[in-house]
């Protein structure tokens, strides 16, 4: 395939895919390729596929569809977590001639260079999850404000839901020495705040006999970078040495977002996750405790096998009397070789979209307190960039402890952090203020 000198990426699924992405892109522009948008007609298309969206398979076979559609002698290859799972049900969808496993898709261009032309059947290149075991670093270079870092990658938990060990293999990590100088290469673009990804980023380090709270003090250190963000973290793994430790930090910022998925213990049992809701409410209640002001962000099911209406209004009880401040919602589908799609007691699909749009009402909800909280207060705004729908042009950022801010664009100030009194809460949603000219080492209202 050594005529083919264009690429064009595009990714489905988690932060962990889009840092994946990049460093893809990155081999593939160092064997000779440059990469275009997908609309460019590129000589080679590659997807980056999710295993956790609800209909997987149908999102893979439009996106073929439509790079056929586009560029139609073009070379389709197909990567991540599906198609780890299902790497011969992808190779047989009309179009795709390469399907990489998740051992295999980091050495994409060298099979992309391995194949001649088009194929008329698609080849799939994959080996057992349980023989995956190196760690490749991953980081996305698209924005120079923020960038997602994996510092982590594979699970060893074997939640009853959950198809991320059968499409990453084993939780794996680099060092803490690897990772810091992944940070500074990062730092000397310009890039403003790191966010650390993984798949369970609070076990990272255990094979090397290190762990997150060491490579969190030595990350603190990294020059150039002026936030460090958690991106997920179990309760089980979130101990008071890491919440203490950001607390007093230079660099991290108060925001957690910790994994719940269920407020019933009868149902977090069922889903064998590592703790119930009196550990969860106790990370909470230390959290807010050391950092009043840091925002907090659940994750959460609807609909496993086994949740009765009981069960369900148990969670939403628990949720709307326990101090977070958003929601991310998800409703749960089937996964085959799980063992909760092998569980009889299923919800309908009609009652869990109830539910799950119940839960999105209430974090709406959470997440305009949280935003009203703060009204009257100074808090440091990353501005990056913006643009509202009639063509004025704003700039919007985050403050440390994840209010989304808008103001009026300033070419001055995008990847800057700035002071700003937050004031209003304006007709989409985000929070807009007044730049405030403080001394540099006066504290911040909290």
């Amino acid at each position: 395939m050594r005529h083919a000198r264009t690429v064009a990426f595009h990714t489905l699924g988690c932060k962990l895919n889009f840092s994946e992405t990049s460093t893809l892109a990155r081999s593939l522009e160092e064997a000779g390729y440059a990469r275009v948008r997908v609309e460019e007609r590129p000589d080679v298309f590659v997807l980056n596929t999710c295993s956790v969206t609800e209909n997987a398979d149908k999102e893979c076979r439009r996106h073929v569809r439509r790079f056929q559609a586009i560029n139609a002698e073009a070379f389709i290859a197909v990567v991540g977590c599906y198609a780890q799972l299902k790497p011969e049900e992808i190779a047989a969808i009309p179009g795709v001639d390469l399907v990489l496993g998740a051992n295999e898709k980091f050495d994409l261009a060298a099979h992309i260079e391995g194949v001649e032309g088009k194929l008329t059947e698609g080849k799939a290149i994959y080996g057992a999850i349980k023989e995956v075991k190196r760690f490749v670093p991953s980081y996305n270079a698209n924005d120079r404000t923020r960038t997602f870092l994996k510092v982590q990658d594979g699970c060893d938990y074997f939640c009853s839901f959950c198809t991320i060990p059968l499409a990453r293999g084993r939780s794996r990590s680099a060092t803490i020495a690897e990772t810091v100088e992944q940070a500074r290469r990062i730092a000397a673009s310009g890039v403003k705040e790191i966010v650390l990804t993984g798949v369970n980023t609070g076990d990272f380090g255990r094979t090397h006999n290190e762990d997150l709270l060491g490579l969190l003090h030595a990350l603190d250190l990294v020059e150039g970078i002026e936030r460090f963000r958690i991106s997920s973290i179990e309760p089980n793994l979130c101990h008071d040495g890491i919440i203490d430790f950001v607390a007093e930090s230079r660099c991290f910022t108060p925001h957690f977002h910790m994994p719940l998925q269920s407020g019933s213990d009868t149902i977090l049992e069922r889903m064998r996750r590592r703790y119930d809701t009196a550990l969860y409410s106790e990370r909470v209640q230390r959290i807010k405790e050391r950092m009043p002001y840091t925002c907090i962000g659940v994750d959460v099911i609807t609909g496993t096998p086994g949740e009765t209406e009981e069960e369900f209004l148990r969670t939403h009880t628990y949720l709307r009397n326990l101090a977070v401040d958003y929601l991310h919602v998800f409703t749960y589908s089937e996964r085959a070789n799980t063992t909760a799609v092998r569980m009889e007691d299923t919800v309908p699909m009609d009652v869990r979209r109830e539910r799950t749009k119940q839960l999105r009402i209430l974090s709406n909800k959470m997440q305009r307190a949280f935003q009203e909280r703060h009204m009257g207060t100074t808090r440091k705004v990353l501005f990056e960039h913006g643009e509202d729908a009639t063509g004025a042009a704003m700039m919007e950022g985050y403050t440390d402890n994840y209010v989304r801010v808008a103001l009026p664009y300033d070419a001055a100030l995008v990847n800057t952090v700035v002071p700003v009194t937050l004031e209003r809460i304006n007709g989409d949603g985000h929070v807009v203020g007044t730049i405030t000219r403080i001394p540099k080492d006066a504290p911040l209202l909290t």
